[in-house]
């Protein structure tokens, strides 16, 4: 197993890299992380985080690059909310509750607060287990912050 897809990283607008992305709870603590290479979609990493939680959410809070009609369908049937703005150029537009949405940010600082570790801001590790194992080392101490002593 050697190349990229052994190290996740592939070429975006930012450059050699790739992308994490974030299943969290309602409070934007993180439960689960999928690693991309930097060019595939978004929308790929859905089918590995929505069958994670043991719970299914009441809705599903995600940006535009989540915004696909299979998506959309698959989170109805599951009968979870959908909160995804629609892309520009979607020639229906689909209305999002905006004021659940405006929680989204909750998972941007969780983003930023990992970001802190400079080995996650700038992925020093070249292999794709390496650096997820970083991150969930950064994710244990971002979760100490929620445990309370007795």
């Amino acid at each position: 197993m050697r190349g990229t897809h052994r190290r996740a990283l592939g070429r975006s607008r930012g450059g050699f890299t790739s992308k994490l992305h974030c299943l969290a709870d309602a409070l934007g603590r993180p439960l689960a992380f999928h690693l991309t290479v930097g060019e595939a979609a978004d929308c790929k990493a859905y089918d590995a985080l929505i069958g994670l939680p043991e719970h299914a959410p009441e809705a599903l809070l995600a940006d535009k690059g989540y915004d696909a009609d299979a998506i959309r369908a698959d989170l109805a049937e599951r009968d979870i909310k959908a909160v995804i703005p629609g892309r520009s150029n979607r020639r229906v537009k689909i209305e999002h509750d905006r004021t659940l949405y405006n929680q989204r940010n909750r998972i941007e600082r969780m983003f930023g607060h990992l970001k802190i570790n400079r080995a996650i801001a700038t992925r020093y590790d070249q292999l794709a287990n390496s650096f997820l194992g970083m991150v969930h080392l950064a994710t244990a101490r971002y979760w100490l912050k929620f445990v309370h002593a007795a």
